[in-house]
């Protein structure tokens, strides 16, 4: 695996690439890999002739009380995963690289940035598509890959790259869990072991929203109820939101839909973790 930090080097290596009719896979990180970033990576593998994966701790998409300095890092450990994994060039640009002093230009995909995450975490999506898009322009994969957890993020992007016309295909892969199903997130090593204990609540009560679902239930906000109660069972948890909403366009649903999307964020002690799952009508 070659290392790359210079936007110049890998634009280069990669247009050599294409050049020899291989095929682009891209997986952007923050790094501290865990197996749901492994899993991305795997497909990328699987479905390319050359594999990209660049790690990137984007200080715009951090809010002023967040945990930007304190974000979990270990480029060492990363390195060594991706390179027994078999990945091709690893990306990992420094902060003037991405934003050279005088950078004053940011992407948003209004409308679908507002609510939920955006609400919660002001200026996060600005940051997170002026990334991506640099990113992506940077490294012209044929295919990028994504993870559903940040469900919200991953139409958000789609959105973007929709309608900038940009020429890539976009993958969202399944959440990769935990045994007792909570779901990977880099920010999990905040949890002590009775935080990382009442984190099961988040999957408890979408587990609960599938079975009203699976039992005919249609109204979001009796499911909204019933999941709140698994939240106010468990002390250690603060409830951020539960948005029931179309997958695509993230509105909010009247009634459960063909597709619809059950995401929902919460505080566990100090640390933030969101979660989501995704009922599409058998019918």
């Amino acid at each position: 695996m070659k290392v790359i930090a210079k936007i110049s080097e890998i634009r280069a290596t990669i247009e050599e690439q294409k050049s020899s009719g291989k095929s682009v896979g891209f997986v952007p990180t923050m790094g501290f890999l865990h197996h749901g970033h492994l899993s991305l990576v795997k497909e990328s593998l699987i479905q390319s002739d050359c594999s990209v994966v660049s790690i990137f701790i984007n200080p715009a998409q951090f809010g002023p009380q967040e945990d930007f300095q304190k974000y979990p890092r270990d480029m060492g450990r990363d390195s060594a995963l991706l390179d027994e994994l078999g990945v091709d060039f690893l990306f990992v640009p420094d902060k003037n690289e991405m934003y050279p002093e005088g950078f004053r230009t940011y992407v948003e995909v209004t409308g679908l940035q507002d609510d939920f995450e955006g609400r919660s975490r002001p200026g996060h999506f600005r940051g997170v598509c002026t990334v991506v898009l640099k990113l992506l322009e940077i490294v012209k994969p044929d295919v990028a890959f994504f993870g559903q957890k940040d469900a919200q993020q991953a139409a958000v992007i789609k959105r973007m790259v929709r309608d900038l016309n940009l020429d890539l295909d976009i993958q969202v892969l399944p959440i990769i869990r935990e045994k007792d199903g909570l779901a990977l997130s880099s920010r999990n090593i905040y949890l002590t072991p009775e935080q990382r204990k009442a984190a099961t609540c988040l999957i408890k009560s979408l587990r609960e929203a599938g079975r009203l679902i699976e039992n005919g239930e249609r109204d979001p906000g009796i499911i909204r109820n019933r999941m709140e109660r698994v939240f106010d069972s468990e002390p250690l948890a603060d409830l951020d939101y539960i948005a029931i909403v179309d997958l695509d366009n993230f509105q909010p649903l009247a009634t459960i839909g063909s597709e619809t999307l059950i995401a929902i964020a919460a505080k566990i002690g100090t640390t933030r973790l969101i979660d989501n799952m995704i009922y599409r009508s058998k019918e």
